[in-house]
């Protein structure tokens, strides 16, 4: 355990506004210098009703943190695609609620502000220590530390097969770019683009993030003028399997030894997927590489898209389960 690891944690998840995130949040506590301020943290939370608390546990999500962390000590990149998916089954819940804000910031500042910083903070340099960004804290979903893997789950699972996602999360432009879509909301599409990602990337093509970047802005502009859930239909995945998934959950842990299963709420149709494949493949060959003004790590940046809705609230209402 980091000396920087919160040691009176709370027993279950709350919601913390983004408005205490950027009060109390400081360059101590983005570098990892500090923890940020408990007392004053806890006193802004709103709690979750106490009738779902058992599925609301912190242990379990914190226990995951310190296991994905000890296990990628020596590259914290690659921590994404194994933890991706055991956090979506580990915390287990409706898209609804997903998409509040306040849950990821509640568990990025007080359940594991140390892993945000171990993740996602910076070299040092002449100018002082570095630092986790600010929206690694409190930010859109594709881009908070926590909120983006449990969304890259979410929108690249098919259906209780997870192999996808950890797909998509072995190149940063997926969740820098590709997530930020309004076009992955479509399951045929998100599982499309993962098909020629992945024979992207396992064919070793240099700058692989370059070519997702390019990928994803060409089927985002092609979307604007086809529909692709004509060319691909896609049934309503089945809110009553998620809901027994979700409940299934409670008090059990996840097998970080292998692969979890997610929810049994029906998988994409492979005719679906085929039917976009060709036109993919070509804008694939088709897009234009970016042309660089300086160096750039593959991964951490992306082109400019049109900044998208939260994702996906519609498979459920926030009353379903509260």
């Amino acid at each position: 355990m980091s000396p920087l690891t919160p040691v009176d944690m709370p027993p279950v998840l709350a919601l913390l506004p983004d408005t205490a995130v950027a009060k109390y949040l400081s360059r101590g506590i983005q570098s990892g210098r500090e923890l940020p301020p408990p007392v004053a943290l806890a006193r802004a939370c709103v709690a979750y009703d106490a009738r779902t608390a058992e599925r609301r546990r912190t242990a379990p999500v914190r226990e995951l943190l310190d296991k994905t962390m000890r296990l990628f000590a020596d590259d914290r990149h690659a921590a994404d695609g194994w933890l991706a998916p055991r956090l979506h089954a580990t915390l287990r819940m409706t898209r609804a609620e997903a998409a509040d804000s306040r849950l990821w910031n509640h568990l990025a500042m007080i359940v594991a502000p140390d892993y945000v910083v171990w993740r996602h903070k910076g070299a040092d340099n002449a100018e002082g220590p570095g630092i986790a960004t600010a929206a690694r804290f409190s930010g859109p979903h594709y881009t908070q530390s926590f909120s983006r893997l449990w969304w890259a789950a979410e929108l690249f699972r098919d259906g209780d097969d997870y192999r996808p996602v950890v797909t998509a999360c072995r190149v940063q432009d997926v969740l820098n770019t590709t997530m930020r879509l309004d076009v992955i909301d479509h399951r045929p599409t998100a599982q499309a683009m993962i098909r020629v990602i992945g024979s992207l990337l396992d064919s070793g093509v240099p700058r692989p993030g370059d070519h997702v970047n390019a990928f994803s802005s060409a089927v985002n502009a092609a979307g604007s003028t086809l529909m692709y859930d004509v060319l691909a239909r896609d049934g309503d995945p089945d809110v009553d399997e998620l809901h027994d998934w979700i409940q299934a959950g409670v008090g059990v842990a996840v097998d970080w030894d292998r692969l979890p299963e997610g929810p049994e709420d029906g998988r994409v149709q492979g005719a679906a997927v085929d039917a976009l494949l060709p036109l993919f493949e070509k804008l694939r060959a088709e897009a234009p590489l970016r042309q660089r003004k300086g160096h750039e790590p593959d991964g951490e940046t992306g082109p400019s898209v049109p900044a998208p809705r939260t994702p996906g609230v519609t498979l459920s209402k926030p009353s379903d389960l509260a």
